[in-house]
């Protein structure tokens, strides 16, 4: 009798325990990291997408002209609907270590910690041949057109209980150049960042 008890409750502790290994590996699953070494050094175009979770959309454009009549542009459409997705417990991104420590030129990076979240991050340069004397060249705007629309979940599958975005103090340290950089932790977010330069030659 006595060794059939103990059977029977470690038989009902097993399912707990499943939930409890799912639980926590649904919240490793959600904590997205860039550390140790990681492209510390890099040099000239450099692009990251990082994401944990479902239902993430993330880009880096670059457009680059240079011409007589040089005309440069980016063009982004994020879109989602209909799906459903889990909400993490816990959410994190994370710059840290010697992440781009020392590195130099143009740098994008999407880190997304949680579900259905959109990062776009553009740069368009455009380097025109002609003067703005006597032409309409030099006015040509460059432009990036952006959209991303916030996804909502139709049947609510809980709430993220803690969100946390950081970059230590030890990363990016000695970085030149330009730096774009889009965290979320969370679910259903839409973050960008643009930069737009025209050059048109001088006298």
């Amino acid at each position: 009798m006595v060794a059939a008890a103990v059977l029977l409750a470690a038989g009902a502790a097993g399912p707990a325990l499943a939930g409890d290994d799912y639980a926590q590996m649904l919240g490793y699953l959600a904590d997205s990291r860039i550390d140790g070494n990681a492209l510390s050094g890099a040099r000239g175009a450099i692009a990251a997408n990082q994401a944990a979770g479902d239902l993430n959309q993330q880009a880096n454009l670059r457009s680059l002209a240079v011409g007589r009549d040089a005309l440069a542009s980016a063009n982004a459409l994020q879109r989602r609907g209909g799906e459903h997705y889990d909400v993490s417990a816990h959410a994190q991104a994370r710059i840290g270590g010697h992440a781009l420590a020392g590195a130099s030129g143009i740098a994008s990076i999407n880190q997304a910690s949680g579900s259905a979240n959109a990062e776009l991050n553009a740069v368009v340069l455009q380097a025109a041949g002609r003067s703005t004397r006597g032409t309409q060249a030099g006015h040509r705007p460059v432009a990036v057109v952006a959209s991303a629309e916030r996804q909502t979940v139709a049947i609510p599958a809980g709430r993220t209980a803690s969100r946390n975005v950081a970059v230590e103090a030890t990363a990016l340290r000695g970085f030149e150049g330009v730096l774009q950089l889009n965290q979320i932790a969370g679910s259903a977010n839409a973050t960008d960042n643009r930069v737009l330069l025209s050059v048109a030659p001088g006298p």
